[in-house]
């Protein structure tokens, strides 16, 4: 085993990483993110993984989180329940700060699916689940460092704008905590 891994959906959010720890930029969404994770563990054979981003505030948070669970949240998950198959789609994350990141493969920027996410989670991205679901499936601990980029709302087109600013708190962050 090498020593901890950073994994980022874009090369955007990854531009402040500190020098000499690995990286792997995987792509947007829960089926990319998954594929290039799976990949890159077994490339790298990390200590841990270390993913950061981006995160929409369902709540008005702002700043850095840390969370201690991750929910798949466009998964049809009563309906699995209902017919006896538990659909895995909330993971506990050691380590974190208490907060609750809901991931799935819808930008969210709708006031009503915003409002029905914010009663079970505080934070919304793409690719956190799918991190964190392959780091637990393949052995690996597994930190998810989130910075609100936006507000879940129609802020989050301006995404572009505000990444910058997010990826140099998470390369602040890496360098103090990895």
């Amino acid at each position: 085993m090498t020593g901890p891994l950073v994994v980022a959906a874009t090369a955007l959010e990854a531009s402040h990483v500190p020098a000499g720890l690995p990286v792997a930029v995987v792509g947007i969404g829960k089926v990319p993110s998954a594929h290039a994770t799976t990949l890159a563990v077994a490339e790298h054979r990390p200590s841990s993984i270390v993913n950061i981003g981006t995160a929409g505030s369902l709540v008005g948070h702002e700043g850095l989180f840390v969370p201690s669970r991750v929910l798949n949240h466009d998964l049809s998950a009563a309906a699995l329940r209902a017919l006896g198959i538990d659909p895995e789609d909330e993971l506990e994350i050691a380590g974190g700060d208490g907060s609750v990141l809901a991931t799935g493969d819808t930008f969210v920027t709708d006031p009503v699916v915003r409002d029905a996410l914010a009663r079970r989670a505080g934070l919304v991205d793409m690719e956190g689940y799918a991190i964190a679901f392959v780091a637990a499936r393949m052995g690996v601990p597994c930190r998810l460092v989130k910075h609100v980029s936006d507000q879940a709302d129609d802020s989050a087109l301006d995404w572009l704008d505000a990444v910058d600013a997010s990826a140099r708190v998470l390369g602040a962050w890496l360098a103090d905590h990895v």
